[in-house]
């Protein structure tokens, strides 16, 4: 049996040894930046996807946390959160989303704006919540400046890699790397940036099947609740 509660665990994606697949990711410039904001009680170790979504991607940033100040204290550089998109629930509104769209923005009635192409435009950066639905309410209220930046919908077309792996609660619930993997692959035209995000999680879970099957780890309890979103399909809370 491996002890998953132990080291070593990769100083990259901190997944332990027998999960990790850094050596066989290639990262990816991309020019829309990416911030996760990890609740520290998120610890889904096995599981979990924002260190290899990090690892992925050249342009990103994961921090641990509750608060920050302002974008640019949890980036560690100048930003304008106005600039920016958080990642906002796109599954309670399905009905009243473009079927040819899976990317939008919403205003703050969480109604898709008209004009998407021209709201999509110029988008420099990402905000996703890595944790339950329930951290990921409390790292909006206790980050306020988020407040200030765009709210991205997404309305995945496709169902999530984690399959049977993870009960979720709505189909259109995604992983944190699947969620950054598609953002970014619309706002910056990329089909190849979520091909090459998916293909990194398959060999993840691939590992993590074998595993299993050979009694290595024990599957963990389900969970009600958690999933950007495990994490995206559950709503943000409103602050209109």
């Amino acid at each position: 049996m491996i002890d998953t509660d132990s080291p070593p665990l990769c100083p990259h994606c901190a997944k332990p040894d027998f999960l990790c697949v850094c050596d066989s990711v290639e990262p990816i410039d991309n020019r829309v930046a990416l911030l996760i904001l990890q609740h520290p009680q998120e610890q889904d170790r096995l599981l979990g996807t924002a260190g290899v979504t990090r690892r992925a991607l050249k342009n990103a940033e994961l921090k641990i946390g509750l608060s920050w100040p302002s974008l640019a204290k949890a980036l560690g550089r100048d930003a304008n959160p106005s600039e920016w998109a958080v990642l906002h629930l796109g599954a309670a509104h399905a009905k009243n989303l473009p079927a040819d769209r899976d990317v939008l923005v919403l205003d703050k009635k969480g109604e898709p704006l008209p004009d998407q192409d021209r709201a999509l435009a110029g988008i420099k950066g990402v905000v996703i919540f890595d944790g339950s639905w329930a951290q990921a309410k409390t790292l909006w209220w206790r980050n306020p400046w988020v407040l200030k930046a765009k709210r991205l919908a997404l309305n995945p077309k496709k169902p999530s890699l984690y399959g049977a792996l993870r009960r979720e609660p709505r189909r259109e619930a995604l992983s944190t790397l699947e969620a950054a993997a598609l953002a970014l692959s619309r706002l910056e035209g990329r089909p190849e940036i979520e091909a090459a995000l998916r293909k990194d999680f398959s060999a993840m879970l691939d590992k993590y099947r074998a595993a299993l099957a050979s009694g290595a780890v024990t599957p963990p309890a389900p969970t009600r609740g958690s999933g950007p979103q495990r994490r995206a399909a559950r709503k943000r809370p409103s602050p209109a």
